[in-house]
């Protein structure tokens, strides 16, 4: 058995009467034997896929990562097609992705859920973080101005219209070292705090505009079940970021945090340029349980009983991560833990081609279409990919479900270098080797 819940538990002392939230942190890893609610608690993983393609090598990779850690604690998946920006969607693409899934044996539970389906839930979510306090959602220190238009409420140290185009943030801003990422200079939030006449001028005036969600000065913390232990600062690591796009897209932050809650999902698996997309996640997480996001009993817009009483259910975990508050003047521990337990993570190395470079679905010589038309088997690149995952010596063929027993993210963590494929890795066994494998 491998470790299901490696997440620190925080206890939230709800009867400190001056306002602090003091925290008892739970360190090590929970018994595997089962003697917590939380590893009673019915492990549900997904795969989460973008239809803008047809799946690669990397994509396949890191399915078959999140099917193995749900089905090695006999859990369950589900398959959600992350279809929300819809310019990139290529019709069809969610047919050729379940088609490769069935054929490669990694089955999913339930019916698909389509995030285009669940447009309304989303407004819910950003209406609900608009009705925040200041005192749930930053430190007292930062003040707060208002806003209301649109039937939302947009405050400084909450939800705020952001007028900037890219070029105005790539003008104001420098690119965090190392990745590129830009830190967003918070110049709409200033408008808000120091002008709001004129944020509220330019809302009625119907100037073009994104959401953004304030990130205070907080520290979160989470155990990564390959990479270790991880700590971000939300103001400094990621800035306040956009729920919400100019288009009226809703953003992927809040949109799989949204579902991930919903669905009752406990196990997420993915690549490690996610890493601190994880962090703002649970940050969001927790604003959307603090606001009562919970309390709605409609928390699955699907069909599927099953999902909505793994939704329900959950609420009787207390498991989180740690969350702290970084004031001016101290370092002040504060919970970010509620009754809902948050999920395990396992975050991948990443795949890159024979140049270095990420895997992209345009780089067709290893999608699944090409390489199932030139007869490569499905037991072939499953062997590929858990050679790829740390799980065989070699890469031999298999099928998925020969995996299970011996499932373990210990060789990955062992060996947490980005991976990188020749262009045909292929080459030297097509229809060599496993004819009678589908």
């Amino acid at each position: 058995m491998y470790e299901m819940l490696d997440i620190a538990h925080v206890v939230a002392d709800l009867s400190n009467v001056t306002g602090e939230v003091g925290t008892i942190p739970v360190t090590g890893t929970p018994d595997v034997t089962g003697t917590t609610r939380a590893m009673r608690t019915p492990v549900v993983g997904r795969f989460a896929p973008t239809p803008s393609g047809r799946m690669h090598l990397g994509n396949v990779y890191a399915m078959l990562a999140a099917w193995l850690s749900a089905r090695a604690a006999d859990g369950r998946i589900i398959l959600r097609i992350e279809d929300i920006d819809q310019p990139r969607v290529l019709p069809d693409a969610d047919r050729w992705i379940m088609d490769d899934l069935t054929w490669l044996g990694l089955t999913w539970d339930g019916e698909p859920v389509y995030q285009s389906q669940r447009l309304d839930r989303y407004a819910d979510a950003i209406r609900m973080l608009s009705t925040l306090s200041s005192s749930t959602s930053c430190s007292p220190s930062v003040s707060s101005a208002t806003v209301t238009a649109d039937h939302l409420t947009f405050r400084t140290n909450a939800i705020y219209p952001c007028f900037c185009s890219r070029s105005d943030i790539r003008a104001a801003s420098a690119p965090q070292e190392g990745d590129g990422f830009v830190v967003y200079p918070g110049t709409c939030r200033r408008l808000l705090q120091h002008n709001p006449d004129e944020t509220r001028a330019r809302l009625e005036h119907g100037d073009q505009h994104s959401l953004r969600l304030f990130a205070p000065n907080r520290n979160v913390q989470f155990t990564d079940r390959v990479f270790g232990s991880q700590t971000f600062n939300l103001a400094h690591d990621l800035g306040d970021t956009v729920i919400r796009r100019a288009d009226g897209i809703v953003s992927y932050q809040l949109a799989v945090t949204v579902d991930d809650l919903d669905m009752g999902v406990t196990d997420v698996v993915r690549g490690r340029d996610l890493l601190r997309s994880t962090a703002l996640q649970l940050y969001i997480r927790e604003q959307l349980i603090a606001s009562g996001w919970l309390a709605d009993n409609n928390c699955d817009d699907s069909d599927d009983s099953d999902d909505r009483d793994l939704s329900e259910r959950s609420d009787s975990t207390v498991a989180s991560a740690s969350v702290d508050e970084v004031s001016d003047n101290a370092f002040v521990e504060v919970s970010a833990a509620t009754s809902v337990g948050v999920p395990s993570f396992a975050h991948l190395p990443l795949i890159d081609n024979a140049a270095g470079k990420r895997l992209a679905k345009r780089q067709r010589s290893l999608d699944m279409g090409v390489l199932r038309a030139r007869g490569v088997s499905a037991h072939r690149v499953i062997g590929y990919c858990a050679w790829l995952l740390g799980l065989l010596a070699q890469p031999e063929p298999c099928a998925a479900r020969d995996l299970i027993d011996h499932f373990s993210w210990e060789r990955l963590a062992a060996n947490r270098s980005d991976r990188r494929v020749p262009d045909d890795p292929f080459a030297d066994f097509v229809g060599s080797d496993d004819a009678g494998a589908h």
